[in-house]
């Protein structure tokens, strides 16, 4: 599915964001930025361990945070490390939310032009899907409509309900900013 938002194309996808040719990819990291399993162990298996020691330098950042190393053997340049939450650690939703728009403004600020996001915390940290899909598509909508030099923004979905339930929120979305647009 794909729509835009201003100048920007905003896409989803349903595959392995580690395959994205997009200028950065977001990893949904741990606040140390250790690499283990999930995303973060998929992008160090293809990436290799430059991108972990890249992080190790870095030394880690906040739940809601995110720092850039490159993206080593990827075809991405880089990798945005944003921090999501756990569910039950509170304060969940404004913490994905910052994380979601924390990578969208480090895009810009390096004239990053394209960048895919995976369906953070929703792993081992344990955060709903729906929620998640809501949450980080209103955030990168809002922030669309802002000033950016991104021209592309890609939601990289692992699975069918994933896929499936990012697509229903975004329909949504698009339908109530369609709907606004028309009563302005």
């Amino acid at each position: 599915m794909k729509t835009r938002i201003g100048r920007t194309s905003l896409e989803l996808l349903q595959g392995d964001i580690t395959e994205m040719d997009t200028d950065a990819i977001v990893n949904a990291a741990n606040a140390a930025l250790k690499m283990g399993g999930g995303v973060a162990g998929a992008i160090l298996r293809k990436g290799g361990r430059v991108i972990q020691e890249e992080c190790d330098r870095i030394g880690g950042t906040y739940v809601g945070g995110a720092v850039l190393t490159t993206g080593g053997n990827l075809r991405a340049k880089y990798v945005i490390h944003a921090v999501g939450p756990r569910m039950g650690e509170g304060d969940e939703d404004r913490k994905l939310r910052d994380a979601t728009l924390n990578s969208l403004r480090l895009a810009d600020e390096h004239g990053l032009k394209s960048i895919a996001f995976p369906a953070i915390s929703t792993g081992i940290f344990g955060f709903p899907m729906d929620r998640c899909a809501q949450i980080m598509l209103s955030a990168t909508i809002e922030y669309l409509k802002g000033q950016t030099g991104l021209e592309r923004v890609v939601f990289v979905l692992w699975g069918d309900q994933a896929y499936k339930t990012f697509e229903d929120a975004l329909k949504r979305l698009t339908e109530q900013l369609n709907g606004d647009e028309r009563s302005s």
